[in-house]
């Protein structure tokens, strides 16, 4: 891409809706060159747009930001696709191939993904394409194309989800004027920019615990294998911590600063009661506190275990368990897990190899999804300033001189002021003079005009 230009992103999240400007170079690596978030003020729902006036006002005042800050236009975007409802689905397809010709072609595999694309699922829609695993012959082959063999054999994982997720989002986007470069599902841009390769490959679930959403992604032998988006989140236990008499700003803060998946000593936490620092708020035992947060993600795990055993991998999981996202955040979360899973369990952010700069979004799991989408994105996103008509009237003084006509004096709808060439035109005739110059000017008059009309018989 040139370095004139630049990708744009926008995450339509739950808490925030989040906007990135950056570049990517040939060795796959981004540079962010401006990044902004404004809370989406419950216009989004469990990853899904539930008022679009308040989601496009923001989104517009984000692109505004967004331009203001490097004083460029953004004329495409990239958008999250994510939600409550966003599944993957099992689709097979399959070919025989000619006795003849039995040679793997990429036309061949080009049919099995094309038809993979046009499935349309009973009231659902088919967002993409996530992952595919070949058999040729009923033998695993990651690189099919130029293998002989008589059967080929194609398993996709599709993403699909509701019919009105894309509808809402185009809604909301075209408030700002600004067009739709692509969608990615949020979960796997996510997952691209977190996980390693060799915990693809071992087998990992990938959990990405969002405000509003909890994304389950499992990985075995480098192949994504299920998705699936749990309709809780970081704002379910917030809610459950409101229920003990504060307000959500208060609640939210108790969250973050108090709050404890499980004790470092192999417990949950107990303590007496806790006196508010905010003037005029009732005391909070933590006790209470904890025991909340804890109901809370004993409902979201049994979710996720349920979702993993779903998928047929639970004890092929040789790298364990990698938790992102904002609400990864809480204290404690990864002994949490650990006990629950009773496996490995690794806290992450994007990793550092895939950004040059922005260690402070790197470091931000909440981010993971941004960057993983600016990772992905291809697109020139700058609008294209339209080319203005350069005139350069020497060229055309000098065009019009040269060959003695009024020639090349118009173009693109703008006429020469050649002086030379409006006198010789525009000069009316002088009156005689005394009789002994009359020859004279006569001759010359004579010259001019005789000059001219070669000119123009010539041309």
């Amino acid at each position: 891409m040139a370095q004139s230009g630049f990708i744009a992103v926008i995450d339509l999240g739950t808490s925030n809706i989040s906007g990135v400007i950056g570049r990517r170079n040939e060795n796959n690596v981004i540079s962010v060159l401006h990044h902004a978030s404004l809370s989406s003020e419950n216009s989004i729902r469990r990853g899904v747009i539930y008022n679009i006036e308040k989601a496009g006002a923001i989104v517009n005042k984000l692109i505004k930001l967004l331009e203001n800050r490097m004083d460029v236009k953004i004329g495409k975007a990239y958008v999250s696709l994510g939600g409550q409802s966003v599944l993957t689905i099992i689709e097979k397809e399959e070919i025989k191939l000619p006795p003849d010709s039995g040679i793997v072609t990429a036309e061949v595999i080009d049919s099995l993904v094309n038809k993979a694309k046009k499935l349309q699922p009973d009231l659902r829609m088919n967002y993409a394409v996530a992952d595919v695993e070949y058999f040729l012959d009923d033998k695993p082959e990651l690189n099919p194309v130029g293998v002989t063999c008589k059967h080929v054999e194609a398993i996709f994982r599709i993403v699909v989800g509701r019919p009105n997720l894309f509808k809402n989002i185009q809604a909301v986007i075209e408030k700002s004027n600004v067009k739709i470069a692509g969608y990615i599902i949020s979960a796997i841009a996510s997952a691209d920019i977190v996980l390693t390769d060799e915990e693809k490959d071992l087998g990992c679930a990938f959990i990405d615990m969002g405000a509003g959403t909890t994304d389950v992604v499992v990985y075995k032998g480098g192949i994504l294998r299920h998705m699936v988006t749990i309709p809780f989140g970081g704002k379910n236990i917030t809610r459950d911590i409101e229920g003990l008499n504060f307000v959500e700003s208060d609640a939210e803060s108790y969250k973050i600063k108090f709050g404890k998946a499980k004790d470092n000593n192999e417990g949950f936490v107990f303590s007496s009661p806790f006196s508010s620092p905010f003037s005029a708020k009732p005391d909070i035992d933590l006790v209470e506190l904890n025991k909340v947060i804890v109901m809370r993600l004993d409902e979201i795990t049994a979710n996720i275990k349920e979702q993993i055993r779903i998928s047929d991998y639970m004890d092929e999981l040789g790298a364990g368990i990698v938790v992102s996202g904002g609400a990864s955040q809480l204290k404690n979360i990864d002994l949490y897990l650990n006990q629950k899973f009773n496996m490995p369990v690794r806290l992450a952010s994007a990793r550092k190899n895939f950004v040059n700069n922005a260690s402070e979004l790197v470091a931000d799991p909440s981010k993971s999804t941004l960057l993983g989408m600016l990772l992905k994105g291809k697109d020139n996103c700058e609008l294209e300033k339209p080319k203005e008509p350069v005139f350069s009237t020497e060229a055309e003084d000098e065009y019009s001189t040269t060959n003695g006509d009024n020639r090349g004096t118009k173009r693109w709808g703008f006429f020469s002021t050649n002086k030379d060439s409006t006198e010789k035109k525009d000069t009316p005739k002088q009156p005689k003079s005394s009789k002994g110059d009359k020859g004279k000017f006569g001759d010359a008059m004579k010259d001019m005009f005789s000059s001219i009309f070669e000119d123009l018989d010539d041309n």
